[in-house]
């Protein structure tokens, strides 16, 4: 799709100066996308060459990155005890504001690493496609509330169950 859309930009007629600043603007993608293909084949060593890595991407929808910086942030996982903390350590809990027995949950309060919760996000969302269980869950919030927060849900149950695949040290 990429190149189907590189291939129509390079065949519009352009005035002489657009035509060379296109010219320009495509050498320098081109230059881009191969310094992009070097950083993500040093992730992918990366990743294979750390174990909790590899572990981490046999759940279907978790690449290299997600789960190198995964395992790094989280760094030892024995230190924590519960599912739960996990996501409140990455900041996907919902903040909340309760007086006199009610009970406020609002946005999430983002008290982590936000490059992680990131890639939480955009990965949960490529599970949900790959995974019936996951998908399920995912369109049942989708039912009865926002479409963003059923992302954040389902982001801050990968990242249980992440956690709980270091944990036990168990593939998917």
């Amino acid at each position: 799709m990429v190149r189907a859309g590189q291939k129509a930009l390079r065949e519009l007629p352009l005035e002489s100066w657009a035509g060379c600043r296109r010219a320009d603007l495509l050498g320098l993608l081109a230059s881009l996308d191969k310094s992009i293909d070097k950083l993500d084949e040093a992730v992918k060593r990366a990743a294979d060459e750390h174990p909790q890595a590899r572990l981490l991407m046999t759940q279907p929808g978790i690449g290299p990155i997600t789960s190198l910086a995964f395992v790094l942030t989280l760094g030892d996982v024995s230190r924590f005890r519960r599912g739960k903390q996990v996501g409140s350590y990455l900041g996907l809990i919902p903040r909340e504001h309760s007086s006199g027995g009610k009970r406020r949950l609002g946005a999430i309060n983002k008290q982590g690493n936000s490059f992680l919760r990131t890639l939480l996000v955009e990965s949960a969302q490529t599970v949900t496609r790959l995974d019936e269980g996951f998908r399920k869950q995912y369109l049942h919030r989708c039912h009865h509330m926002p479409k963003g927060v059923a992302k954040v849900a389902a982001a801050r149950r990968l990242a249980v169950r992440l956690y709980w695949m270091l944990r036990t040290n168990v593939a998917y």
